[in-house]
């Protein structure tokens, strides 16, 4: 249900019941992390950060058949926050969330968020990476970054479509709009 995705929200209605399986996706760099954490915070509900758990150390992929079986383990809890769009395996936590909170902010301010991460974090560690896991920029990732408008976004919001036709889908375009969602939710 397509139709349902909201521009500007002024309040996070749609995930204030007491089940809470919140989705979060969108491009490397759009915040997917830090409003996760937010929002966590906010509404009580645990969070769970995909990267630090599929990457091993040195960016070592977790096997795919490994990592949709321990995606399906997390979903059959009662309430989560989960960020990360690994689109691989998305469909296991859309057809389980109730809310999908889709970043879709523009490629420029994305691209910028990513560099500045990385100059600010260098090779330390952030709180959504697997030790041994420090930030990097290259050109796959950038690239990824770059093209999510027209290759991400499609597939994002056709698997949308398909596996969370009944969530409520939030769509937040701009940092004023995250902003906006944020001071909505409940405490």
């Amino acid at each position: 249900m397509i139709q349902a995705l909201t521009q500007d929200p002024t309040t996070c209605a749609g995930v204030e019941s007491d089940k809470r399986r919140i989705a979060i996706i969108g491009s490397g760099g759009s915040g997917k992390s830090t409003l996760a954490r937010e929002l966590s915070a906010k509404l009580d509900v645990p969070v769970v950060h995909l990267d630090p758990i599929f990457w091993r150390p040195g960016w070592v992929e977790t096997p795919q058949d490994e990592w949709r079986a321990h995606q399906e383990k997390l979903v059959r809890d009662t309430s989560w926050i989960i960020d990360g769009t690994h689109a691989p395996t998305l469909d296991v936590r859309l057809r389980a969330a109730d809310t999908v909170v889709m970043l879709d902010l523009n490629r420029l301010v994305c691209a910028w968020r990513v560099i500045k991460r990385r100059v600010r974090y260098g090779r330390k560690p952030r709180f959504d990476r697997a030790a041994g896991c420090g930030e990097q920029l290259n050109w796959k990732f950038v690239r990824w970054v770059w093209t999510y408008p027209s290759r991400g976004r499609p597939e994002a919001l056709a698997a949308i479509a398909t596996y969370a036709p009944n969530a409520n889908v939030i769509r937040l375009t701009s940092r004023r709009a995250v902003k906006r969602f944020l001071v909505g939710c409940p405490l």
